[in-house]
């Protein structure tokens, strides 16, 4: 039996989560509350998907998360970590709980064809033009995050402590929390005892709240080699050391560290997603120029896979007879997100009472990284990253017999279904803060 099928039948068996279904809600001015405030939320993200910005450029993003906040009544601070925002309401003695979202979007150009898609184009840190999309759901996470915050600070007398919520630049390239952290995100404000954040996802149901246990988002490390050769005619390839063979060589010798070096029941990806090279076809050129993405859960086989790559770069180089070793550059993305699993079995209760048992789910973990895992990593902070399904289940019951994926997060027709998603977001959001946050006695 996997550990998460363990998990799980040890939270059943200690009644910490519950297999019967039961009626499901917010309290009932929290449910009445949200359902007025939808449509104002829903044109929220409206305005938000229509005007996405990149990371670190979240100009326009940050200052409506701020005038909302502020409208609530919570103490604003903006340019956190360049344009983050934190916001602050003391609402009595108890837990500090920080609420994380994400403001930026994707150089995508958006084809999802609907009334507010994005027609937005801007210059990156390249000075390149790009078009822009929000399409990894940052702007469903903020419409979530301004609705929970809504559903808090009118509801005030139903908790004690602090909430502090997190307006996070530049998720998508790992450094915005890495940022607001070294701008003393938890010095300059209350350093919170839980953290907690959610993600919208194509694997399940809209409104189907998925979580997992332990480590759930692998660490993410680029790895750039490049491989020195002897340039030459093409003509006359005997006279050369070729790189460009060199590099396709290693790009097959990466794939035994994960098939043939590494335990399968610890995954590991190995991705080459770039090889740059040469100018036409009858030059060899002097060098070549790998890009790689490494994923990992666990830091021993982390130290092991990056040391183990560097090594067969090397042995290549020697094998070609290079002139020179490789050069190899290690570019640390984050760490692996750690659900604390007794945190993870008191927010799995408090959402199955509020959206209901039927819509949560427990979910495998996954490849891909998020920087949110810095926040747990910090002493005394305990973190959750949950996940939300955003598709619409006949469509996503078709796609599956049909044996073919439904477009997800980073597809330029990636467009959640809204209102199922949005509001199990934020009836899950505020169902964990009010757990951990208790009443006012």
């Amino acid at each position: 039996m996997s550990l998460s099928r363990i998990l799980r039948h040890t939270l059943l068996a200690a009644g910490l989560i519950t297999g019967s279904v039961h009626a499901a809600s917010l309290p009932a001015p929290f449910a009445s509350q949200l359902d007025a405030a939808y449509t104002k939320l829903a044109a929220f993200y409206q305005d938000l998907h229509a005007n996405p910005e990149l990371g670190f450029n979240e100009h326009r993003t940050a200052a409506k998360l701020a005038e909302q906040a502020k409208a609530l009544g919570f103490e604003v601070t903006t340019g956190v970590g360049g344009t983050g925002v934190v916001a602050i309401l003391k609402n009595g003695p108890g837990p500090t709980v920080m609420l994380r979202t994400e403001m930026d979007a994707l150089p995508v150009l958006e084809k999802t064809g609907l009334p507010f898609a994005s027609k937005v184009s801007t210059r990156n840190a390249a000075g390149d033009t790009v078009p822009v999309m929000h399409a990894c759901g940052h702007d469903l996470h903020m419409a979530a995050w301004y609705g929970t915050a809504r559903l808090m600070a009118e509801n005030r007398k139903a908790w004690s402590g602090t909430l502090m919520l997190i307006g996070q630049p530049a998720e998508e390239s790992l450094t915005g929390a890495a940022a607001m952290l070294k701008d003393g995100l938890f010095t300059r404000f209350p350093k919170p005892d839980y953290a907690l954040s959610m993600h919208d996802d194509a694997s399940m149901a809209s409104g189907t709240v998925m979580w997992h246990a332990g480590a759930f988002r692998a660490s993410a490390d680029t790895v750039t080699i490049t491989m020195f050769g002897q340039g030459g005619h093409g003509a006359v390839p005997h006279e050369t050391r070729d790189p460009v063979v060199m590099a396709a060589r290693l790009v097959m010798a990466l794939q035994t560290l994960v098939s043939r070096e590494n335990n399968p029941l610890d995954p590991v990806v190995i991705t080459v997603g770039s090889i740059q090279g040469g100018t036409q076809a009858n030059i060899v050129p002097d060098q070549v120029k790998l890009a790689l993405t490494v994923r990992t859960f666990r830091p021993e086989v982390r130290q092991r896979v990056l040391a183990s790559i560097a090594r067969e770069a090397k042995g290549e180089a020697i094998a070609a007879g290079a002139p020179k070793e490789p050069a190899v550059e290690i570019k640390p993305g984050t760490d692996s997100v750690y659900n604390d699993p007794e945190l993870m079995a008191r927010a799995v209760k408090a959402v199955e009472k509020a959206v209901g048992p039927e819509f949560v789910k427990e979910m495998p973990a996954k490849m891909t990284s998020e920087d949110f895992a810095m926040y747990g990593q910090q002493p005394g902070v305990k973190a959750l990253l949950l996940h939300v399904g955003a598709v619409q289940a006949g469509r996503l019951e078709a796609a599956n017999k049909a044996g073919m994926a439904v477009p997800g997060t980073h597809s330029p027709q990636w467009a959640p279904d809204l209102k199922p998603t949005l509001l199990n977001t934020i009836k899950a959001e505020t169902a964990i803060l009010l757990d951990l946050m208790p009443p006012k006695r």
